[in-house]
């Protein structure tokens, strides 16, 4: 009941605002979302101040029976008043290339005044030895987890190890990608990391680390009920196969510590970054502004998917063969599947999408991806699109050879191009589109283009149905709230990682950022 009123409250509050807000009195501008109102002048007429109590009564009623319509209404309203203020219309036209309204929102993670120090490596609980899982970027989100993991715990972490035995083959070692010492120092205030258990600590040991994997997505009461009294019983506990371990939704603090780690602390070593670097120099002087396109389109993906993309007995037999990999995963339609918007667009499906959104021919694309299933005849009705395509591979063919056999820093270099890019553009949920996509909302929204693959793939199976014009207009249709607009996701709604909310901060009005800049609130 007490949750219902505070809803009711705020929902009057609101309210408040937006009465007040419509009278004559314009001297001074209210937005619906500040917490603080404006008081009721004592020259206004009795019977309209008993009406207005008559409102906020009757909808305090109505939010407590109702619940959560409250706070969606109030969100709703917060950010469409918002949007109106600033160009008169909350549907106006989307500017493809970068949000009108990105400058109004910045990242914002640092350590609360009441976040407690780390305690040191002799104060500690015992060491936390942790072993990811899966590619480059689903390792990452493992790290991030660690170093959260270990907080909750009070322990040592020891820097974590790498994944060698997945799919990529990559024997990469932390090392190799990360810059190690920044990783340290720069976390110091929240966690206590070290590259290895002192030998002499391992020496004195009576049993060998005691190893266990936890549920995924385990709340910080699992891990303080389960693992840390095992911790404190053995000094080092090894946690395997760490990816998604730890749930999504935490106490604001440590969500601020995943995004510190992500953001901030988790830097690659200086040959990626250099070559990294020169890729996006090169895309430049090339052109002023590129897209970055994640094809996703790789084997191993499409077999996952389960989906069909038309290549006959040799794609089922090819793709069947990969299938085989995964032993529990079920048997499914490959038309249902594509239906429900599951499977990855054709590349020729992402260039007719992007055409359709208005992006013109001369438009210059980095493609950051694997092996294209079907090679250059999947390719080439994208390049038909676009012709100016490029790789890393095609922008630096000879300084890309220390970095061939290891796919972990070739992903690695795709990932700073795509984030350093004017759009990127998706084509699956994975875990690079995830991170990615949320890196680029911390760091200002840049625009980032989710395909609304449920709506798009009917719409392409109809596309000869229709003239250009009338696909276009109904694409673009389709793509509204999947740009990467500021508000097209609730806070605390989705994948963290891909929509850190957390860590995002607000100018409170619009008056106050044209004043001086300031009025910044967490959203």
């Amino acid at each position: 009941m007490g949750v219902g009123v505070g809803k009711a409250w705020r929902f009057s509050l609101l309210w408040t605002n937006l009465a007040l807000s419509s009278q004559p009195n314009t001297k001074t501008k209210h937005v619906c979302w500040r917490s603080n109102t404006t008081p009721f002048h004592h020259r206004k007429p009795i019977w309209r101040s008993m009406l207005c109590w008559f409102m906020l009564f009757g909808l305090g009623i109505v939010s407590l029976l109702t619940g959560h319509m409250a706070s969606d209404l109030e969100w709703y309203s917060q950010h469409r008043t918002f949007y109106s203020a600033l160009d008169g219309s909350y549907r106006s036209p989307i500017d493809i290339w970068e949000s009108q309204y990105s400058k109004y929102f910045y990242g914002c993670s640092e350590r609360g005044r009441r976040f407690a120090p780390a305690v040191s490596e002799q104060m500690s609980n015992g060491y936390l030895l942790i072993a990811t899982s899966g590619g480059l970027n689903q390792q990452r989100t493992g790290i991030t987890d660690a170093v959260v993991v270990a907080r909750i715990l009070n322990a040592t972490l020891v820097v974590p190890e790498l994944d060698h035995q997945s799919y990529w083959k990559d024997d990469s070692d932390f090392h190799d990608i990360f810059d190690v010492d920044w990783f340290i120092s720069s976390l110091a205030k929240d966690v206590t990391i070290v590259k290895r258990v002192p030998d002499k600590f391992m020496r004195s040991m009576e049993k060998p680390p005691y190893t266990m994997r936890v549920p995924r997505k385990s709340e910080p009461e699992y891990y303080l009920d389960q693992v840390l009294p095992i911790l404190l019983r053995r000094q080092v506990v090894q946690l395997t196969k760490f990816d998604y371990r730890l749930a999504n939704n935490l106490d604001e603090e440590l969500q601020k510590l995943r995004c510190r780690v992500n953001y901030h602390a988790l830097r690659f070593t200086k040959p990626i970054e250099e070559i990294g670097q020169k890729i996006v120099m090169r895309m430049q002087k090339m052109a002023h502004r590129y897209i970055a396109v994640h094809l996703r389109f790789e084997p191993d993906m499409l077999a996952f998917s389960r989906c069909y993309y038309g290549g006959g007995e040799k794609e089922k037999h090819e793709l069947g063969e990969i299938r085989k990999r995964w032993t529990t995963l079920p048997d499914l339609s490959a038309d249902g599947e594509r239906k429900r918007g599951k499977c990855p667009l054709t590349p020729h499906e992402v260039g007719l999408m992007l055409r359709a959104l208005g992006f013109t021919n001369n438009t210059y694309l980095y493609v950051a991806s694997g092996e294209i299933y079907g090679g250059d005849e999947t390719m080439q009705p994208l390049k038909d699109l676009f012709p100016n395509i490029y790789t890393k591979e095609m922008l630096a063919d000879e300084e890309l050879k220390p970095f061939l056999p290891f796919s972990s820093r070739l992903a690695a270099i795709d990932y700073i191009v795509c984030d350093e890019s004017n759009v990127f553009v998706t084509n699956n949920n994975g875990n690079m589109a995830k991170i990615i996509a949320g890196r680029r909302r911390y760091m200002g929204h840049k625009r980032t283009i989710r395909p609304n693959t449920k709506k798009l793939s009917s719409l392409f199976m109809a596309r000869h149905k229709m003239d250009w014009d009338t696909f276009a207009k109904k694409v673009k249709s389709c793509q509204r709230g999947f740009m990467g607009e500021p508000d097209e996701m609730r806070p605390g709604r989705g994948e963290f990682h891909e929509y850190p909310a957390s860590c995002i901060c607000e100018r409170t009005s619009v008056d106050e950022f044209a004043r001086d800049g300031t009025g910044l609130r967490q959203i």
